[in-house]
């Protein structure tokens, strides 16, 4: 269960992303800011793996390995654009559920890629999530 505890967390500070981003975001170009907080992310990050004795780790990695990291960062970043420019445009409250909408996509390409199992409670969750982001995120007057 230790996942899910880091999960929440991970949830939590995702939260935070969208509030801290659309605040900083007044009168700056969502690129710039995007572009400045992965250098933030980069230090930080390159800090703790230091500071938690991972350095050396950093490279041992695969050519397969390392490939994979930089499609993930290429994903990322471009998450992250589109992300912060959809922020620059509608409300945090809004652009915040349809972003967590990955976890569709994660759903479907999980199965597709890594052979997971997509289970009638899978999808029922699935489903649930989706409609629940529509309630969220579409106009309903």
């Amino acid at each position: 269960m230790e996942w899910l505890l880091l999960a929440v967390f991970s949830a939590f500070f995702a939260a935070l992303v969208s509030i801290f981003a659309k605040i900083g975001l007044q009168g700056v170009d969502s690129t710039v800011a995007t572009a400045a907080r992965a250098v933030v992310m980069m230090l930080f990050i390159v800090v703790f793996a230091l500071s938690t004795g991972k350095g050396p780790q950093l490279t041992q990695f695969t050519s397969k390995d390392m490939g994979f990291i930089i499609l993930s960062g290429v994903a990322g970043a471009l998450s992250w654009l589109f992300y912060f420019t959809a922020l620059e445009l509608a409300d945090a409250s809004k652009v915040a559920p349809v972003d967590r909408a990955s976890v569709l996509f994660v759903m479907v390409l999980a199965a597709l890629f890594l052979g997971e199992k997509i289970t009638l409670k899978t999808a029922t969750a699935g489903v649930l999530i989706f409609i629940g982001l529509m309630l969220l995120a579409v106009k309903l007057d």
